[in-house]
């Protein structure tokens, strides 16, 4: 394909946001220097009762603005994509900036009509010991990715598009009949994918396509955030069994239930038969954290911060924790 037949389909960016007002105006600035054909661009806002000064902050940018009485991401994202124009549809969320060649670099990757969904990469938006960890851990808080893969379907636990750096071909949505409305919290753009290489398309990730998120500004933030992902996993396994997605979330959900089980046998036996039970059940939490520890010892050493190591593994097993009671929490519910 030559210079003067490149591929330029029409695109339509979608962004649901709710009382957003803090970060609203950064992503407006940013997607009004999206660089790409005017003619084949346009830019959807779908509001889902803001409270806040949301609205007023959008009305001053040249954007379309729906505003919708209902609640819910995949609502709203439904909402965008039926009232668009686009072939090609972009996702990203209120808290986020996106690079002027953010379109480009997505519409690139739709070149062969295999493929039917696009992810990029994440990265902090403003830097803190808190963003840094969101995008270092080794179980970082959004997708980033280290190689450009074509793929059959989704690979938990990393390897699928985050909703806020994903792109859609239309007709692909079309097919699978939009997001499923009824799953909330997390996994909601994931099983979406999941559905779309389920009907025989292609998913590629595009570590070259990189947005800047605004990550949560507290770790109880982040414990929150997580615990909610846990709930939208527990969704998934008891709506879509057989997915991929769902087993891994059950499987998940089973090893926590087992080592929770063999911690709580262990503090019985300790109190009611021997006090020696009590060193296994302190081991028993312990094994993670230095597995953890000794990983990111190796990482601080080659990096020259030390801190990592003292602090990502706790960060990480409370976060893990806070998923797994999240998945529970969704059951049981």
């Amino acid at each position: 394909m030559t210079d003067t037949d490149a591929y330029e389909p029409t695109v339509s960016i979608i962004v649901p946001v709710l009382n957003a007002e803090a970060t609203i105006r950064d992503l407006l600035e940013s997607l009004v220097r999206v660089d790409y054909d005017e003619q084949k661009l346009e830019v959807i806002l779908v509001d889902g009762g803001s409270t806040d000064k949301t609205r007023d902050i959008i009305k001053e940018y040249p954007v379309k603005l729906i505003l919708e009485s209902r609640r819910g991401l995949n609502l709203a994202r439904n909402t965008g994509f039926r009232r668009s124009q686009g072939e090609i549809l972009m996702f990203t969320d209120s808290d986020c900036v996106v690079p002027t060649d953010w379109a480009k670099r997505m519409v690139r990757n739709f070149e062969k009509a295999e493929v039917g969904c696009v992810g990029g990469s994440t990265s902090r938006y403003k830097d803190s010991f808190l963003s840094r960890y969101a995008d270092d851990s080794i179980m970082p808080v959004l997708r980033k990715f280290k190689k450009r893969e074509v793929l059959e379907n989704v690979a938990p636990p990393l390897r699928y598009p985050a909703g806020c750096n994903m792109a859609l071909r239309r007709s692909a949505v079309e097919d699978v009949n939009g997001f499923d409305e009824d799953i909330h919290h997390g996994f909601d753009e994931d099983e979406l994918v999941e559905r779309i290489c389920n009907a025989g398309y292609r998913m590629v990730l595009d570590p070259e396509t990189v947005i800047q998120h605004q990550y949560r500004n507290t770790f109880g933030g982040f414990l929150k955030q997580t615990f909610n992902y846990g709930r939208g996993g527990a969704l998934l396994f008891k709506k879509k069994t057989g997915d991929r997605l769902a087993r891994w979330n059950l499987a998940t959900l089973t090893l926590f239930l087992v080592w929770l089980m063999v911690s709580v046998s262990f503090a019985f036996l300790a109190v009611t038969v021997s006090t020696a039970f009590l060193v296994p059940l302190v081991l028993i939490p312990l094994v993670p954290v230095v597995l953890l520890t000794l990983f990111y010892l190796h990482r601080g050493l080659k990096e020259g911060d030390l801190l990592i190591a003292l602090t990502y593994p706790v960060m990480d097993v409370l976060r893990l924790i806070a998923y797994c009671v999240g998945e529970l929490y969704g059951v049981v519910r």
